[in-house]
């Protein structure tokens, strides 16, 4: 498996496992506590599996919690989606920072998402599967949605957006978001 730092958010980490191929298909190791392991990250720290289903254009995120955060290891097992970094933690050498991938089941590679970052995904194909790994169980009260396309992001999501959230749509600015966790 290989591990790559991702430059634009500190602390991020892109898995890209090796698929074994032959003529029935490809099978891939997806999680390795070794290499997570060697990059300073504890395997077990992670307490939750979850799995989201999305069609073409929708658009989930972008999302981030409060309090003491939540990190996530976040990958696409089927299908293709374009995902969405942005680095929150005022204290971090990449505050503001995005990191913008193209996720999919044809590599399964996993990104690890620190603590304190938003992150949000649109699907690229008819059906995708996004598979999370989260290191503490989910609290609604902690969870925070700021504006897809708040301009001061300026994400240049692919696709025209087909469907989100109510809380999605009605989601604050990102001045608005750091304003109210600032005071």
């Amino acid at each position: 498996m290989k591990v790559t730092e991702v430059p634009a958010i500190a602390g991020a980490f892109l898995f890209e496992p090796t698929p074994y191929t032959d003529e029935r298909g490809y099978f891939c190791r997806t999680f390795d506590a070794d290499v997570i392991r060697s990059v300073g990250l504890d395997p077990r720290a992670f307490v939750q599996d979850s799995v989201s289903r999305s069609f073409r254009g929708v658009l989930r995120g972008l999302h981030l919690r409060s309090g003491a955060g939540e990190a996530k290891l976040v990958r696409c097992s089927y299908g293709q989606i374009f995902d969405v970094v942005v680095d929150l933690r005022p204290d971090s050498p990449t505050y503001l920072g995005q990191a913008l991938f193209e996720l999919s089941g044809e590599t399964q590679a996993t990104l690890y998402v620190p603590a304190g970052c938003a992150h949000g995904f649109q699907a690229l194909t008819a059906t995708a599967d996004t598979s999370y790994r989260i290191d503490r169980p989910h609290d609604p009260a902690e969870d925070v949605t700021i504006a897809y396309d708040d301009p001061e992001l300026a994400i240049p999501w692919p696709l025209p957006v087909t469907l989100m959230s109510q809380r999605d749509r009605e989601a604050p600015s990102l001045a608005e978001v750091l304003k109210h966790t600032e005071s």
